[in-house]
């Protein structure tokens, strides 16, 4: 009987792209407002909100697929994003005034109740779970 591929988008998995996909289309929505907008008043957080936006859209089509170019895929993606969270998040701690407006990983993205710096390590632990042995 052949073993069945474990896969990122079962189980618990789905809960984990449902959130990404939440957060996919709440930051791509809102940088699109806010760089049509508004761009001229926030440019640097403006444009790292747009860089989130990429970043969970890459990772929720990563973590659905499941297939081994997704995990790549959606690995690079959480990778990335946990790096963003925590230097965006710093930076905007300790200059306070190179982000007068927030994004979605300032302060460790407190204004998303820290879920964006919990996601990407759920999602790291959830793909390394259900890697093949």
């Amino acid at each position: 009987m052949p073993e069945t591929q474990p896969t990122t988008s079962t189980g618990p998995g789905r809960v984990l792209v449902a959130v990404y996909a939440i957060f996919a289309i709440g930051a791509t929505s809102r940088s699109v407002v806010q760089i049509a907008t508004r761009f001229d008043e926030a440019p640097l957080a403006y444009a790292l909100s747009a860089v989130a936006a990429v970043v969970y859209i890459l990772a929720t089509f990563g973590l659905a697929r499941g297939s081994r170019g997704g995990r790549k895929v959606a690995t690079a993606s959480c990778l990335f994003e946990l790096a963003g969270v925590l230097a965006i998040g710093t930076f905007s701690l300790v200059d306070a005034e190179a982000f007068p407006h927030a994004t979605v990983w300032s302060a460790y993205g407190k204004g998303y109740l820290f879920i964006p710096l919990v996601l990407p390590v759920l999602g790291l632990l959830w793909i390394r779970r259900t890697r093949a042995a």
